[in-house]
């Protein structure tokens, strides 16, 4: 991991000196442009796709490649900038805005002598996907499932049990005060509120999380935001990434996350000896999709077609696997070969990713969660229309996150700052005064 940082600061640093000029001193043809989630390949992929590539087709290319930490940034670079990105890997949501936004192109499949390897893909994640398509725009012409996996609580083994950490309601225990890192992500955060003040209602099978993880009607928005400020005595510190370098560390008992940040976690941490698992709770949870699109303004198409049928190969999707912890979407018997582990007492079915051949194998039940718990979870969509009002929900719950020995020293740090630059303006101008002065002066 601590490689790859390095490697995306090299690419950044290329791209912040070579960008201005880099197409007068080659043809846009010969560029592809990747737009990605940090930590989210593996290194060697990207230096060998341009070898690969030019086996294919005898042509050139560079890779551009630079990371994002928010969907939303991305998509507005793209939208409204008009970034001439070639690859991008939104999550299900934002492919679902930009399909109705129609900002994105069909995938060129007329890969002459090269395998089609988009075939490869599982069709539970071109089915789950799909529920996101447009009238004529189905999404398995214009995304490619990239990895996939859970939100649930990690948890550290020494103080929280398993059982604990099978349920959102440990969130909320007073057991857990300033032990809980949460992810800073309105859309996971809302989803675990509504799914905790319906919690009796999902074990009596009363409700689904179907029915709940896209309401966002006044009254929802207002439960969510009563749950998550109710939550908030126990929150040590809102994440975006450095939850699991924090678990790891043994600094907080809980953190809500997403799987593949667990698997990650789990294993850094076993080196130095803290013990750490991951649950999806009972009541149910998110399942999420990552795909590859090309945006409707990429100058390199075709070239971003084959990078994307590169991604789905069987060798490549497991270097992928191995550099990030993720899923891949790829379901090759070469995949469950590899991803099959003795180690693992219990057997998991997975006949719905793999087929009836994968009703009882061991794997690590975190990176494939088992039928029974991806029955229990549900993808969110797009709630464009919404967005607002969700947001203004998010800022009052975060807003007030402030305590008032904090905003008293935030007032006076501003004040002080304030202060500093008046004396600095009135420093320099009695300067300009004195030097006025002594100018007078010399040439009387």
């Amino acid at each position: 991991m601590k490689r790859f940082d390095l490697l995306v600061f090299l690419l950044g640093l290329s791209l912040a000196v070579g960008l201005t000029g880099c197409y007068n001193k080659e043809p846009r043809e010969e560029v592809l442009k990747v737009y990605n989630w940090g930590d989210y390949i593996n290194e060697d992929v990207l230096v060998n796709f341009p070898k690969w590539y030019e086996e294919q087709t005898g042509k050139h290319i560079r890779v551009i490649y630079q990371t994002f930490d928010i969907n939303e940034i991305m998509l507005t670079k793209i939208e409204r900038g008009h970034e001439d990105y070639d690859v991008v890997c939104p999550s299900e949501y934002i492919i679902e805005r930009m399909l109705k936004k129609d900002i994105l192109l069909p995938i060129d499949t007329a890969f002459g002598k090269t395998p089609n390897y988009l075939h490869n893909l599982s069709p539970y994640i071109i089915k789950q996907l799909n529920e996101v398509s447009q009238p004529g725009r189905p999404t398995e012409r214009y995304a490619v499932g990239y990895m996939w996996g859970t939100a649930g609580i990690m948890y550290n083994k020494a103080h929280a049990t398993r059982e604990e950490a099978s349920t959102w309601e440990s969130l909320w225990n007073p057991k857990f005060v300033k032990q809980l890192l949460m992810k800073d992500s309105y859309r996971d955060a809302y989803g675990t509120a509504i799914i905790y003040a319906n919690r009796k209602g999902l074990m009596d099978g009363t409700i689904h999380v179907n029915d709940l993880m896209n309401n966002y009607s006044d009254e929802a928005i207002a439960i969510a935001e009563e749950n998550l400020k109710a939550m908030k005595p126990n929150i040590a510190g809102w994440e975006a990434d450095f939850g699991k370098e924090m678990m790891t560390k043994g600094k907080a008992a809980l953190n809500m996350t997403w799987s593949g940040d667990a698997v990650w976690a789990i294993e850094e941490a076993e080196a130095v000896g803290v013990k750490l698992g991951y649950e999806v709770p009972r009541e149910g949870s998110n399942i999420w999709f990552d795909g590859w699109v090309i945006p409707k303004y990429s100058k390199n198409p075709k070239v971003a077609s084959y990078f994307i049928n590169y991604m789905c190969r069987p060798d490549v999707a497991l270097a992928n696997m191995e550099a990030t912890g993720y899923v891949s979407a790829v379901a090759t018997p070469e995949i469950l070969e590899a991803m099959e582990d003795s180690t693992f007492e219990e057997t998991t079915n997975l006949s719905y990713f793999f087929g009836p051949e994968a009703r009882a194998v061991r794997v690590n039940p975190i990176q494939y969660p088992d039928s029974s718990v991806v029955a229990r979870c549900a993808m969110i969509h797009d709630s464009a229309k919404r967005t607002e009002a969700v947001l203004a929900m998010w800022s009052h719950v975060k807003g007030d996150n402030l305590e008032g020995g904090l905003v008293v020293l935030i007032l006076l740090t501003v004040a002080m700052l304030v202060m500093y630059k008046v004396y600095i303006i009135l420093k320099r101008n009695k300067n300009k005064v004195y030097q006025r002065v002594r100018r007078r002066k010399a040439r009387s």
